[in-house]
C-alpha cells in the first residue's frame, strides 16, 4: 500500500500521525512548527485523505502500513507524533517495532480499549449524507447538523468532503469500514512495552486520558511523561498550535541533546 504524505524541513526525521476522520493537512500547524528542527513527513493513513481504503482499521494493520511507508522512504530511526486514534496507530508501531522508533509524543489517547463510544453521532450524520446523495458541501452541513451540533466538528469533517465526477459528493475517509469495525478503533490489542522516552499530551478537558489510564501508561511506557494543555479539549493541537508545538519540540530537541 502506497500511503499519500508530504515532507518539509530537514534534519532527523519526524512522522506526524492525523486521527480519526482526519488527514494530513489537521497537522499543518505543527509541521511547520517542527520542520525547523526536523524533516517532517505527515501521511493520509489508510482509509482516510489521499491514501487507499482496506477492509481493516485494527491497529496490527495500520502499524504495518505506517512501516512500509518508512521503509520506502528510507528511513531508519524515526520519532512519531499521533493525535487520538493516530497516536494509538504511532504507539503500536513503536511497541511492534522498537529498533525503528527514536521518540514518540501520543496526543491525548491512552493505550487502552475505550468503552465509550465517543463517535456515534458522528457516524450516524455521515450515514446519513451517503444515503441521501448530497449534491453540495451545504446539503451535507445540513444533514450533519441534525447529528453534530458542535459546527468546529462540522467544519472537521467537511474538509474531507470531496466532489465526484458525476458532480456528486462523497467523503475521502472510508465511512462503511469505520461503522463495521468501530470496535476495532476503541480497542487496544497490545500488551508489549517500549522502554524509550514517550511524552503524553493530555487536554485538560478531554476525558481520553484519565487519571485511571496512568498506571496503563506506565505499564507499557516506563519512561512515558504526562503533560496537561490548560484550557484544551480533544483537539489541543487546533485550540492551543503554538503552545503544543513548543511542548513538543522542547521534548524532542531536549533529550536529544
Amino acid at each position: 500500500m502506497f500511503l499519500n504524505f508530504t515532507v518539509q524541513g530537514a534534519g532527523q526525521p519526524l512522522l506526524l500521525i492525523h486521527g480519526l476522520f482526519g488527514s494530513l493537512s489537521n497537522l499543518n500547524i505543527l509541521a511547520r512548527a517542527l520542520a525547523k528542527y526536523y524533516q517532517v513527513y505527515r501521511i493520509d493513513l489508510p482509509n482516510h485523505g489521499q491514501s487507499p481504503h482496506s477492509n481493516t482499521v485494527n491497529y496490527v494493520a495500520q502499524a504495518i502500513a505506517v512501516k512500509d511507508f518508512i521503509d520506502q522512504q528510507g528511513l531508519k530511526y524515526i520519532s512519531i507524533v499521533g493525535h487520538s486514534m493516530g497516536g494509538k496507530v504511532a504507539m503500536a508501531l513503536a511497541i511492534t517495532y522498537k529498533d525503528l522508533v527514536d521518540k514518540l509524543v501520543v496526543m491525548d489517547i491512552a493505550p487502552v480499549k475505550y468503552n465509550i463510544r465517543h463517535h456515534d453521532t458522528i457516524l450516524a450524520g455521515l450515514s446519513a449524507t451517503k444515503k441521501s446523495r448530497i449534491r453540495s458541501r451545504k446539503e451535507a452541513e445540513i444533514t450533519l447538523f441534525q447529528y453534530i451540533h458542535d459546527p468546529n466538528i462540522r467544519q472537521f469533517l467537511l474538509k474531507s468532503l470531496a466532489k465526484q465526477y458525476d458532480g456528486s459528493f462523497n467523503w475521502r475517509f472510508n465511512v462503511d469500514v469505520f461503522e463495521a469495525h468501530y470496535d476495532d478503533i476503541i480497542d487496544w490489542p497490545l500488551g508489549s512495552i517500549f522502554t524509550n522516552n514517550t511524552l503524553f499530551l493530555k487536554g485538560a478537558n478531554s476525558d481520553y486520558i484519565s487519571a485511571e489510564y496512568y498506571k496503563s501508561i506506565k505499564s507499557q511506557f516506563p519512561q512515558a511523561k504526562v503533560h496537561v494543555v490548560a484550557n484544551t479539549s480533544h483537539w489541543l493541537h487546533t485550540e492551543k498550535p503554538d503552545i503544543v508545538a513548543r511542548i513538543i519540540t522542547r521534548f524532542l530537541i531536549n533529550l536529544k541533546h
